[in-house]
């Protein structure tokens, strides 16, 4: 599904390079539950950008599913990122006088679905978090592991191959933390591909492989440890 090959991105201000990932090549296959992890500034956020078709490499290339996405045109790219890909992000990022049903079926209004068709999806997709019974409450009504279920629903909302996490229980209290892992773990078991990002390395137990960044470096690509699990 996913193949990268001597990936590097450069950041240059001025007469200064930074370098964030140096020379990373992985594959990652369809139905894999895979954590990046490392330090800060280890190159984590700027591979999952790129695996998400937000911004592309310096050098190297990416392929998602055959296609290298370095070719592709903007129109192109938000595609993917539309029909491909979904986004869990650390601060949630939800609307937050919308209510979770409608954030839920805001990408669905930009993939052109019919609203009978965008208000069942995204009420079974409430359900499969739990929230049945919040579907009318705002964001800002909402918890912090509840906004995060939400937010899982909404990376869902399209139907795509691949989620990528990026922190997404940065902002949680431990309970709470494991209860987004068991969704992830529970979708995993229903042949989704997730790519999550951690920097704790009791949340990247939860993974199935974990791949080590440090110094923008492809370190450790670990697919043989004890994958903690948890009941939801």
């Amino acid at each position: 599904m996913i193949h990268t090959s001597h990936l590097s991105k450069i950041y240059k201000n001025d007469a200064v390079e930074t370098i964030a990932l140096s020379d990373a090549s992985f594959e990652i296959k369809k139905g894999e539950f895979v954590a990046i992890m490392g330090p800060s500034g280890s190159g984590k956020s700027t591979l999952m950008h790129i695996i998400g078709a937000l911004d592309t490499p310096t050098s190297g290339t990416y392929a998602l599913d055959g296609e290298e996405v370095g070719k592709l045109s903007e129109d192109e790219l938000a595609d993917i990122r539309n029909r491909k890909i979904g986004f869990v992000f650390q601060s949630y990022n939800l609307l937050p006088r919308t209510t979770a049903l409608k954030n839920i079926m805001l990408p669905m209004v930009y993939a052109g679905l019919p609203k009978e068709e965008r208000i069942k999806r995204a009420s079974d997709l409430l359900e499969m978090v739990g929230l049945s019974d919040r579907r009318s409450h705002t964001s800002s009504q909402l918890s912090g592991g509840q906004q995060q279920r939400v937010a899982i629903a909404r990376s869902l909302a399209n139907n795509p191959s691949i989620i990528l996490a990026d922190e997404p229980t940065g902002n949680l209290a431990t309970v709470q933390g494991e209860e987004i892992m068991a969704i992830f773990q529970n979708l995993n078991k229903k042949g989704h591909t997730i790519i999550m990002i951690t920097h704790e390395p009791y949340i990247a137990q939860y993974a199935k492989r974990i791949i080590y960044l440090k110094d923008g470096k492809l370190v450790k690509d670990e697919s043989n440890h004890r994958q903690k699990k948890v009941r939801f």
